[in-house]
């Protein structure tokens, strides 16, 4: 109990808003944010910034993300006003056939797929560091290491939520010691407060640090790597050193939209965040969103609306476009928008949300893909106005309960739709070798009329990410509020044939107004972890969401 207090203290002194004239960072981590703020400190950008947060949190936050993993990274260069991504999702190995999910003719549970070298992709946040550093890094790589392992080798306690996170997934430990060697104490997950000190994790970071990234991906991390996904206790499966070697993080165009006066860039595929977000504000944009305010269960509806016609198509028609025809271009034709948008009406939601045939669009047959609940965003910006926002991820918690060389092994495969055909047809998301599944990363950054940046925001939370960073869109962007007050306004979302309203908030208590307008409306655990920084006069704002651990930290 007093050590449950005493992180609970620290986290109380710990601002979730900050506000300076120089850089920000805000994570979901306090002693990860703490890392980028040391990098600040020493001169380094906003990209040296987000990579030791990133290296951070994967001691810290292993239940999320971490190098075991891959990630998304926009960057905005102050000086250019150039707009950059980094793809660096997971790939399937070379034996990932369409079947990899299917088992007697029908798809594997989910609960099934996970554990085990089966889900395991090609992690790519190392290679996406690298790629960040070289492009925009000032620190030198090694230093980018120093927070990361002094966590790993003097041991850091664990937090409210990781203690959490275990609870969820040590009864499967049983199969992966190695797991529950490091996580569990007594048979129990790790009480809060504990010291968990990581020293393979320390080695591995140290030797990324002094060798690069080839350290990771050749090598005896690498094999060791491959020989855990191949000789998994459950769902064993080839993965080689072949498969490693040859993984690419890939620099894209950033994919932007103009809404209002704003406009605003994400991730284009394997990502599905920017399109989504575009598809749904281009939709509510004929609506006088703003005027009607964010207490008016018409302006929700609205936008209920327009989320679940916009998840429509996002099933149907995205994927890695690498190896699918993704009409990109068609699903953000303004043209095509409003001809969805006029679909919705303000008295009365839709008796169904199908797919729309956009511009462009090749035949195609929808099908549900899998995401849970997992992930983590942060943000940087350093006193030279270079932003950096970018979300990684193991997937699940504890991604596929595999821990090599200390570190969590992702479960990202499971975004793949299981079932490779659906009436006959090809299945746009479905597994092949070298693909990258279809993600709901979203993190985002928005210019003002100026041309300026006034918001970098993204989230954790599987597929409600989106719909987390559309709500911070619309609450910044329509309703003029602090992104500190825009990333507390309560979360919607949508399963079963209902709207999901987040339980005991405002939204909740318009159930009553929202049902009336025709769909069921049940008050969920629709929770978010938002993390964002705004522009404010000449200076920056950290923000971090309130219903979670992170913090904003200034330099």
């Amino acid at each position: 109990m007093i050590a449950r207090l005493c992180f609970l203290l620290a986290l109380l002194l710990t601002p979730i808003c900050a506000n300076a004239a120089g850089g920000v960072v805000s994570a979901a981590d306090p002693r990860a944010a703490a890392a980028g703020q040391e990098m600040l400190r020493a001169g380094g950008s906003a990209s040296d910034a987000a990579l030791a947060i990133m290296l951070a949190l994967t001691v810290v936050e292993p239940q999320s993300s971490g190098i075991g993993g891959g990630g998304f990274l926009v960057h905005h260069d102050g000086k250019t006003n150039a707009i950059s991504t980094i793809d660096g999702r997971e790939t399937a190995p070379a034996a990932a056939t369409p079947d990899r999910f299917m088992a007697g003719g029908q798809p594997m549970s989910y609960r099934d797929a996970v554990p085990g070298g089966k889900s395991v992709g090609v992690p790519g946040n190392i290679r996406l560091m690298a790629e960040a550093h070289a492009k925009w890094g000032k620190l030198p790589w090694a230093k980018l290491f120093d927070p990361a392992i002094r966590l790993a080798e003097g041991g850091f306690a664990v937090s409210p939520r990781l203690n959490t996170f275990m609870g969820y997934v040590t009864p499967v430990w049983k199969d992966f010691p190695e797991t529950a060697a490091l996580y569990m104490r007594d048979g129990k997950a790790a009480p809060v407060g504990t010291i968990i000190r990581n020293p393979a994790l320390a080695k591995l970071l140290k030797d990324i640090a002094k060798q690069g990234p080839d350290a990771f991906y050749k090598g005896p991390h690498a094999a060791a790597i491959a020989a855990a996904v191949s000789k998994a206790p459950r769902n064993p499966v080839p993965m080689t050193l072949a498969d490693l070697a040859a993984y690419q993080a890939k620099e894209r165009p950033a994919l932007c939209g103009e809404y209002r006066q704003y406009r605003v860039c994400g991730m284009g595929p394997p990502s599905s965040g920017a399109v989504t977000i575009l598809q749904m504000l281009g939709m509510i944009e004929r609506f006088d969103i703003g005027k009607l305010g964010k207490d008016s269960p018409e302006a929700w509806h609205l936008i209920g609306e327009a989320m679940q016609l916009a998840y429509a198509d996002r099933e149907k028609y995205l994927a890695d476009a690498d190896f699918v025809s993704v009409p990109v271009a068609g699903l953000v034709n303004r043209d095509y928008l409003t001809r969805r948008s006029a679909l919705i009406s303000p008295v009365r939601a839709l008796a169904a949300y199908e797919a729309g045939t956009p511009p462009g669009a090749e035949a195609r047959t929808a099908a549900i893909s899998g995401e849970v609940s997992g992930t983590t965003h942060f943000v940087a910006v350093d006193g030279n106005g270079d932003v950096v926002s970018m979300t990684s991820t193991v997937e699940g918690p504890f991604g596929s309960q595999i821990l090599v060389s200390g570190t969590m092994l992702n479960n990202e495969l499971t975004d793949f739709t299981f079932a490779p055909e659906q009436n006959g047809a090809p299945v746009a998301n479905r597994v092949e070798p070298g693909k990258r599944p279809l993600s709901s990363m979203s993190p985002t950054i928005v210019y003002g009329p100026d041309g300026k940046v006034v918001l970098a925001v993204g989230s954790a939370g599987g597929k409600r990410i989106i719909m987390h960073v559309m709500k911070a869109l619309v609450g910044v962007l329509d309703w003029k509020l602090s992104a500190a007050d825009a990333v507390a306004l309560p979360n919607l979302y949508f399963g079963g044939g209902s709207l999901l309203v987040e339980k005991g908030t405002s939204l909740d208590a318009m159930r009553p107004e929202l049902e009336k307008l025709g769909q069921p409306v049940t008050a969920a655990d629709v929770t978010s972890k938002l993390n964002a920084i705004e522009r404010v006069g000449d200076g920056w704002r950290g923000v971090a969401d309130p219903r979670t651990e992170g913090v904003a930290l200034a330099e």
